[in-house]
């Protein structure tokens, strides 16, 4: 079994996890100049519980901090998993800026 890639598909407005040129699941999205508001993630109900959200979420958040973007996790599936992954939560935009100084 080959591994899942996750696209950005600017065409659609949405990241999606392709295996084999067939497309798996997508997290739809809308974007401005700093930020991109994510508000729906699905998968094929056939592969649900497998972690293929969990790998497109990651991928398509990994892209957005590769642009120096910020997210609006509207999406519940989205705002769910970055709850789960601390390291992603600077991403957030409706987090305040961090006060830390060296």
């Amino acid at each position: 079994m080959s591994s899942i890639e996750v696209a950005d598909a600017p065409e659609r407005k949405r990241y999606e996890a392709v295996r084999d040129g067939e497309v798996l699941g997508f997290a739809a999205y809308q974007r401005t100049d700093e930020l991109v508001v994510f508000t729906h993630t699905e998968v094929d109900p056939a592969l649900e519980g497998q972690g293929v959200g969990g790998l497109l979420v990651r991928g398509a958040l990994d892209h957005v901090r590769s642009q120096g973007l910020r997210v609006l996790p509207i999406c519940p599936f989205v705002q769910a998993w970055m709850q789960r992954h601390p390291d992603y939560a600077e991403l957030d935009y409706r987090r305040p800026a961090s006060k830390v100084s060296d």
